[in-house]
Order: structure tokens, then sequence, then C-alpha cells
């Protein structure tokens, strides 16, 4: 006979225990799911718990801190989590089971079972460009919620670029005065024509800490990312001393990799850097500080007098892998991790940081595929994967790109991102240091909200399972059928995710992007 499920009704505690400020908020966040969901108003309570409660517990035995334990039966649920953040978790299962009904009901139906679940990955997640395209603190935590829902627990904010630099840093108040803003930008892909209009924005220091708490709340981090010395054109607008030439320059209106970059030589430049990651680690309390180490040309070190001096000053020299300039980047890469090490943190970098002498406690992000990675795993690196081909959200969701938002390329359908192993090829030991995954999205071709939803949604679905479920347990087929529900919860929030089946008829479809 089958058990009659839960009944969740306006008589339903969600029973918390006294004194626990992180499970009574997460009991609060239950109850506005449930009332979000159905409509229905539920209390929390400290009470004993009773018939029709919702149990929230840490539990101990539960070994892994960010698992739980969901049992329904037909008079109460108990959900014990590892921690506060598997009760978390625990909730989101929950909310993804509520029936999602139009008409407001006075009952709700959650059936009756056990659920033992946890994360394949203890690093989950997703990072946002706004330096090519601003978005407002009240759109960033509509992300941080549709992080949460998708168990993300590291939101990797990528805050300065050569088209913006979009952090207040009071030391230097021309990075916002003059790097925020952009006096046009380039129409299509790199045409010759500009739309010059005025364009850019940033976030205050208090707005960045807003942000912080808000994605804490919800047991995610907050990895800020400068990136440094290249993807500097914004900086040098505001201080042009900063560069190898000394400008002038402009907070850039193309897309693209620019010669101009920090001159290493001048200890004005280092100071900068020093001075601006002092500001940082005093917003953001992340173990982890992005300082990005991509896409740096070196020509103007090249002939830079003060950039030459320095390579003599510290006994840089060339091999037959490096140049005297590549060592130059390390120099000024290992240089910040010093400092941020001194502080208690750890840098994390893109994959370019393996051209030199990789910074010695630093934790790799692999984007040119998986190579760089697989490289960094094998001399001991800790590393993060967000291979291009798989996890780059900008790139589109469909080959008949006709019938897609104009994007910057690339070919990423959803079961592309499904079918990610991040340890592939990997021993047992070395796969030990694959952290975890994240996608990331550039936002050159994606100037709205509407976009962003649009390149992300239903793709982070897949990407979650990548995250979060065991390689043996991963099932395309299985993950389409219960993408459907998740879909409804979409539909209801008003999101604007991409029809996730619509490629076999990309050729004729004419539907409303």
């Amino acid at each position: 006979i089958q058990a009659h499920p839960f009944v969740i009704n306006p008589q339903t505690g969600i029973v918390y225990p006294e004194g626990n400020e992180k499970l009574q908020r997460t009991a609060e966040f239950l109850a506005s799911y449930i009332k979000e969901a159905t409509g229905i108003t539920v209390r929390t309570t400290t009470e004993a718990a009773r018939k029709n409660s919702i149990i929230l517990a840490v539990d101990g035995s539960i070994t892994n801190k960010e698992g739980y334990q969901l049992e329904v039966t037909s008079e109460n649920i108990h959900l014990n989590g590892g921690s506060e953040s598997g009760v978390f978790y625990g909730i989101q299962t929950l909310y993804k089971a509520l029936p999602l009904t139009k008409n407001k009901q006075v009952s709700a139906a959650i059936p009756v079972g056990t659920v033992n679940d946890y994360p394949r990955f203890g690093y989950r997640g997703f990072m946002v460009d706004v330096g090519r395209h601003y978005f407002p603190v009240s759109y960033l935590k509509q992300i941080i919620d549709m992080l949460a829902l998708h168990n993300i627990n590291y939101f990797h904010w990528h805050l300065t670029e050569d088209q913006g630099w979009r952090i207040e840093i009071k030391k230097y108040p021309k990075l916002t005065e003059i790097g925020a803003w952009r006096d046009r930008t380039v129409i299509g892909r790199n045409t010759e024509e500009y739309d010059n209009t005025r364009y850019g924005g940033f976030y205050t220091q208090e707005q960045a800490k807003e942000i912080v708490k808000y994605a804490g709340e919800r047991y995610i981090t907050v990895i800020p990312e400068v990136d440094l010395p290249g993807h500097m054109l914004a900086a040098l607008a505001a201080y042009p001393e900063m560069g190898c030439t000394g400008g002038p320059y402009e907070v850039c209106p193309r897309w693209g990799v620019f010669e101009d970059v920090l001159c290493i030589g001048n200890e004005k430049s280092m100071q900068f850097l020093e001075d601006v990651m002092a500001e940082i680690i005093d917003i953001f309390p992340s173990k982890y500080i992005h300082i990005g180490g991509d896409e740096a040309p070196r020509t103007r070190w090249e002939k830079c007098p003060k950039c030459q001096a320095r390579i003599r000053t510290e006994k840089l020299k060339a091999d037959k892998n490096h140049t005297a300039e590549d060592r130059l980047q390390s120099y000024c890469m290992t240089r910040i991790e010093k400092l941020l090490n001194s502080k208690g943190r750890q840098i994390i970098g893109w994959d370019e940081i393996l051209e030199g002498d990789v910074a010695p406690n630093a934790t790799v992000m692999s984007w040119r595929g998986s190579a760089g990675g697989i490289k960094a795993a094998q001399l001991g690196h800790d590393v993060i994967m967000t291979p291009n081909d798989y996890c780059y959200f900008d790139y589109y969701q469909s080959e008949d790109t006709r019938h897609e938002p104009f994007a910057i390329g690339g070919f990423v359908p959803l079961e592309k991102v499904y079918s990610l192993n991040p340890t592939a090829s990997l021993t047992e030991e070395q796969a030990k240091h694959i952290l975890g995954t994240q996608a990331n999205l550039w936002t050159e071709y994606i100037p709205t909200s509407e976009q962003v939803e649009y390149m992300v949604l239903p793709r982070m679905a897949a990407l979650a399972e990548v995250q979060w479920t065991q390689l043996e347990k991963k099932d395309y087929t299985n993950f389409t059928t219960r993408l459907a529900g998740l879909i409804g919860l979409y539909r209801r929030d008003g999101l604007n995710y991409r029809e996730p089946f619509r490629q076999q008829a990309d050729s004729t479809a004419t539907e409303k992007k």
C-alpha cells in the first residue's frame, strides 16, 4: 500500500533549534519558498515538534558537511544536515519537490521517502563578468538566488576590465570617477562603428559588502577578481603613469586583448596593486582572491626601460620555454600572492599563470580547455575546471545561430555541459587536486538581464549536476526528465530560460527570443 504523503497546510510548523540563527534563517527561507510555490503560509517555531512538522537539525554523524538526509513520512519531515549548509541544500530539494500551483491552495503534498545526498565537489562556482556590461546590485541578488537554487556555493565576481573598473577603491578615486565609464561601445563583433553612448557604473564598497552578506546567508562565498597585470586599460585611463608608455589611454570601447598592460618595472604600479588588494581583502572575507593573470601581452615590457631594469635587478632569465618577460609576469603574480598569503588569503589565477613560474600556492582556474588544469594537478596545484568548450555560457546553445541572440561564438549545448567530467584522465591522487568546476559568463554581447537568463538557464542545471552528482549516478536522460519540473519553477519566477530541447526544431524556429 502506498503511504500517504506529507501534507503541508496552514497548520504545518517548521521547527528549528532555539538559539541557532542560521537554522532560523533557513526555516524562514523554507517558509517563503512554500508561500511562493503554493500560497500557503506556514509558521516557524522553536517549540517541540509534534505531528505536521518539518524539523530542521544538524547531525554530526553526517560526514560530508554539505550533505543532508531528508526523511519524509506522512506525519513529519525530518531534515538533518552535516552542518547548517547541508540543511540549506536539503530545503532546496524540498523547494523543487513542492507542487507548483497556479491557483493558490490550502494544502500541498510531498511524497514519502528518504533522500541521502551530498556533493561530489566542494567548489561549485559561477562567474559573472560585470566589466563589459554592468548589472545593478538588485539584479546580482537575483543571480545569487539562481545560484542557491542550483546548490552553487561560489560566486566569482569579475570586477575589473579594459572596458570598465567596477569596484570603489578609496585610495584611488579616479578608478571609478574615470575608469568606470566608457564614452562609446563598439557595435557588433568589433566593427568600426560605435554607439557613442556613455556607459558604465560601479559598486561602492558598502554595496559590495551587501552582496557578500546576501550571498553568505545563502551559503555562497563571493570571490572577487581584480584581473592583473593585463585587462587594465580602465585603470590606465585613470592613472596613465602606471602604463609603460604613459598614455594617453581610454576606457576601452572595443572587445579583445590589448597591448597596454601595467608597467611591472614601475614601483608605483606594484604599490597600486598592493593598495588595491588591501582594500579588496577588507571588503571580501573569502579565503580566495582571484588575481586573473590571463591575456597579458609582453610587447610593451620588451621595449620598456623600467621593465627591462626590473628584469635585470630581479635576475629574471629566459629559458627554452619562457622569455624573461614571462618571468616578469610570474614576478608580479608571486609578489601579489606573497602579500595575500601574509593576510591569510590564497590566490586563484587563470591557467596562463602556468607560463613562467607558477606562484607557489596558487590555485589554477583552467579555461583554455582542460589541459592547463590537468598539467597543474600533475604539478600538485589545486585546480578549478572551467574549460571553455564545456563551461562558457556566453557561447551559442545551437549551431543554427540565426535563431539565437547574437553571441561571441562557440557552441556549448545543454548535453555538452552535462557531459563534463572534471577529473577525466587524472590518476586518483591527481584528481584530489580538482576542487570543482564552474561556468563563466563573459558579457561582451550580454547587455541585459533577460539575456543573462537566456544564456544561463537551463545550462546552469546541467552544470549543477556536474558539480554535485557522483559520476556513477549521472544520467542525461534521467536529467532531462527531471528538468521539466525545474523549468516550471523558472517559468513561475518569470525567468527568461531557453527552451532546452529546441535544437531539432531550430531550422524552422520562429518563436520569440
